[in-house]
């Protein structure tokens, strides 16, 4: 029994074809077919125009004749051998007979061509990466263009239609070559060139030839013409890294053509352009003696091919003698160093592949039908917001607040649209390949290795999501001299000159301020696992543990999940990826409605006629996660920090964010080794982490971070992650001229039950207490908690200060007394309704006086 051929990825058109599979085995006799490996896909000139044979017959021949007698007697015997050979060869067909009945000779079905896959920005029309090794794109061979299929013909078998798939001529003259010393040949007929490709047949020989003509003929009797025609045109090589034909219209005459586009039609494909692509088939790249017969390597070579394939297509009948064009065509420039396979590695957002392909997959697209490639995937990327994410972020641009630092700096930046989740923007590093540092990274396996880094305060966003959403408010106090659960100090709790009373600084200062004792107690009362919770609601699906990564949506015992995780999750100790993070800022941003971040928007496969149609497409997801009083509440507050870091947006735009810095440890000495800026609009949001790494025995280890390059200062979230932030967002919004909308307005929410730990808040002096003190209760007048002032006091003769809307929304009411202020000398305007803020008439320090009014 004679062995197995698979059917793959040999040379086509004299250049490899690479990891294409086609598919089939084949023996014939005893001569084993062979087993080939599949290879990955390369461009490299192939053999020489002089080792080459075609239609038009090819250079060289029998070598110079030596006339010694020695040397005579030598090619005596080289011609006999030839004639037996031939002999052996003409008798092949009783060979071939024999294999064909005995032999059990199997052609099955061809695997299809590898293909690739295209991912384009959400505009459609910006090519962002693609996924393939092999720069193809498959079409029905019954939509392919006729005058492409003829000028194919005309240029490599003009006979194809007439003959059987077997060129014995061809077969004879390699023989003779072989067996002289002459130059070995290698093309015939297409069934054979295509049969050669399936088989993997690589050799120059006339071994390589019968085995050839035996799978040939076997294609001839299972196939179509029109079949093994438009399979050998979808897998043939025509240079410029263009496999089948569709790429090659693309590479020669631009990407706004195609090759299934019909005669007559808009853009397609002529005559004269047909034959420049027929063409190149023969030699597509230079050899050492050949500049081949690309008009841009060689135009001379070029134009007598292509000459001479338009004279075939007028013989055959194909082309009428009076059509025959007399100009050749203008072909487009070509780009070797231009990217046309996984283009992704070369740019920033190569990166996002692995997301497509998870949600692919989710999509219902296993990973065996992504593989076969051919779709086109159009993705959420917006490409200006993108080219403003790399501006701000990638050191190399001279508009990046990093453009003079060091190469061991990192940078990560990620934006989500809050309305839909779709991801505007993706910048994990300046490549494709290389360390991700805006999401997670995976072996070749698909196992996790690593990626994300502690956020620092910038998490204490879903703490106080956590904190309101169960009742604290921003009003409640706590207390820095409290020390942690087995008694070790706060971080940044003993900060001198802190921004309020060290026994009772309200949770408000806490989160403008940055101070992490409130955020560390309010963990404890709450427990870690709520706060994880809060963050997995707004849309963090990963965090860190001290057991390792955490899947949070896949938690189901929070008791383990709180021995993972300890209270210093309240202020941001434990590892998430920026891109989890810009999911939880834009909930934020969204009125607490989460959409969850993805990466595709539309997925396109051909159809039967060749055209793409619409495939899949994504799912919105609007969950109202959190109250919108709560989101209110906590983006009022939010909106305060950009200012309060010199980072206020551009043209008006409200902003809330937060800053956020880790240390990194050194022994002994401590740090900075993280630093964040967080935030955003309506309509974007966007986190920006920086760190610093250098290679310490070929290994990637974190370094400490420094303000400036010269390391005088400690960077934290607030000074250049907030510049790139600030920066990056500017550039946004005058690109996309998105709306400048406001937040929610403030809501006042808390239940006076839930307390903090620190003393209570002072109360402001106030008159009417010193009076009536037993009715002075803190809280009781729920138009102005916390402001003394109690119950409505009934209004005295002659006290200025009781009154019907005393303690009031505006501490003293409109009339501050009641309609005649309590007595006859209280007067029309006592008090004034902006009470206490001396930018306004009226005001009056005092609370009751007024402009008529007389004290008691």
């Amino acid at each position: 029994m004679g062995g197995r051929a698979s059917v793959g990825g040999p040379p086509m058109g004299n250049a490899p074809v690479g990891s294409a599979r086609v598919g089939g085995r084949a023996s014939v006799g005893s001569a084993s077919v062979g087993s080939a490996s599949v290879a990955r896909a390369a461009v490299r000139p192939g053999p020489s125009y002089d080792q080459l044979e075609g239609p038009g017959g090819g250079p060289g021949g029998p070598k110079g004749k030596d006339l010694t007698k020695s040397a005579k007697k030598r090619r005596r015997a080289n011609i006999l051998t030839a004639a037996a050979a031939i002999v052996v060869i003409l008798l092949g067909g009783g060979v071939v007979a024999g294999t064909w009945f005995f032999d059990d000779v199997q052609l099955t079905e061809p695997k299809a061509e590898d293909q690739v896959t295209q991912l384009f920005a959400s505009n459609d029309k910006t090519l962002l990466a693609t996924v393939g090794d092999t720069n193809r794109s498959l079409v029905p061979y019954q939509t392919i263009n006729p005058v492409i299929s003829e000028a194919v013909m005309a240029a490599e078998d003009k006979n194809f239609k007439d003959h059987h798939g077997i060129d014995m001529l061809g077969i004879m003259r390699a023989a003779w070559n072989n067996f002289t010393g002459g130059d070995t040949q290698g093309a015939s007929t297409i069934t054979q060139q295509y049969a050669r490709h399936a088989a993997e047949l690589k050799e120059i020989s006339y071994n390589r030839k019968l085995r050839e003509a035996v799978i040939a003929r076997k294609m001839e009797d299972h196939y179509s013409k029109e079949e093994i025609l438009g399979r050998y045109l979808n897998s043939v090589y025509f240079g410029r890294g263009a496999y089948g034909i569709e790429a090659a219209v693309k590479a020669y005459f631009g990407n706004n053509r195609s090759s299934i586009t019909q005669p007559g039609a808009k853009g397609a494909i002529t005559p004269a352009e047909a034959a420049v692509i027929a063409s190149v088939i023969k030699q597509p790249e230079p050899s050492a003696t050949h500049q081949g017969y690309d008009p841009q390597n060689s135009l001379q070579n070029a134009k007598e091919r292509w000459q001479y394939t338009l004279n075939n297509m007028v013989e055959k009948g194909w082309l009428k003698p009076a059509d025959m064009p007399a100009k050749f065509p203008t072909v487009q420039k070509f780009d070797p160093n231009k990217c046309r396979t996984d283009c992704g590695s070369q740019q920033a957002t190569g990166k996002i592949v692995k997301y497509v392909k998870n949600e692919l997959r989710a999509m219902g697209i296993s990973s065996e039908e992504q593989s076969k490639g051919g779709l086109r995937i159009t993705t959420t990327i917006d490409p200006a917001v993108q080219k403003a994410a790399e501006t701000a972020a990638n050191r190399a641009n001279e508009e990046s607040p990093l453009h003079d630092f060091e190469a061991t700096y990192k940078t990560a930046l990620t934006a989500v649209d809050p309305g839909t989740g779709r991801v505007l923007a993706y910048y994990g590093g300046p490549k494709g390949t290389g360390w991700d540092y805006a999401g997670p990274n995976y072996n070749d396996s698909g196992d996790f290795i690593g990626g994300g880094r502690p956020p620092g305060s910038s998490f204490k966003i879903y703490t106080l999501l956590a904190a309101l959403s169960d009742g604290y408010g921003f009003d409640t106090t706590w207390d820095a001299e409290v020390k942690k659960i087995g008694g070790d100090a706060i971080n940044n709790a003993s900060r001198e000159n802190l921004q309020c009373d060290k026994r009772r600084c309200s949770l408000e200062t806490c989160t403008i301020q940055s101070y992490n004792f409130c955020f560390y107690h309010l963990a404890a009362k709450l427990g870690s696992d709520k706060v994880a919770e809060a963050a997995r609601k707004a849309g963090v699906n990963f965090i860190t543990g001290q057991q390792g990564r955490i899947d949070l949506n896949k938690v189901t015992d929070e008791a383990k999940l709180k021995a993972q995780l300890g209270n210093e999750i309240g202020y941001g100790q434990y590892p998430i990826t920026p891109l989890d993070h810009a999911s939880g800022v834009a909930t934020l941003a969204n009125d607490g409605v989460y959409n969850k971040a993805h990466f595709v928007k539309t997925v396109m496969k051909r159809d039967a006629a060749g055209k793409f149609q619409a495939y899949k497409k994504e799912k919105k997801t609007d969950k109202q996660v959190f109250e919108k009083n709560v989101v209110a509440a906590i983006d009022h507050v939010l909106q305060k920090i950009p200012g309060k870091n010199d980072k206020t947006l551009k043209d008006g735009y409200k902003a809330i964010g937060k800053s956020g810095t880790w240390e990194f440890k050194d022994g002994s000495t401590s740090q900075n080794g993280d630093a964040w800026f967080v935030g955003g609009t309506r309509h974007i949001a966007a986190t920006v982490w920086i760190g610093r790494e250098k290679e310490v025995k070929k290994k990637m280890v974190p370094q400490p971070i420094f303000k400036t390059p010269n390391g005088k200062s400690g960077m934290s979230g607030g000074s250049v992650p907030g510049e790139v932030w600030k920066t990056f967002l500017d550039l946004a919004n005058k690109a996309m001229d998105y709306p400048k909308d406001d937040f929610l307005p403030d809501e006042k929410v808390g239940d006076p039950n839930k307390k903090g730990n620190g003393l209570p808040p002072e109360k402001p002096e106030n008159p009417a207490c010193d009076l009536l003190a037993q009715l002075c209760q803190d809280g009781q007048n729920p138009q102005n908690p916390p402001n003394p002032g109690g119950i409505n006091i009934p209004g005295l003769p002659g006290n200025n200060n009781g009154g019907q809307n005393n303690g009031g929304q505006n501490n003293g009411g409109q009339n501050n007394g009641g309609e005649n202020n309590g007595g006859e000398n209280g007067g029309e305007n006592g008090g004034g309704q902006n009470d206490g803020d001396p930018t306004q008439p009226g005001d009056n320090t005092d609370q009751g006086g007024g402009q008529n009014a007389e004290p008691n």
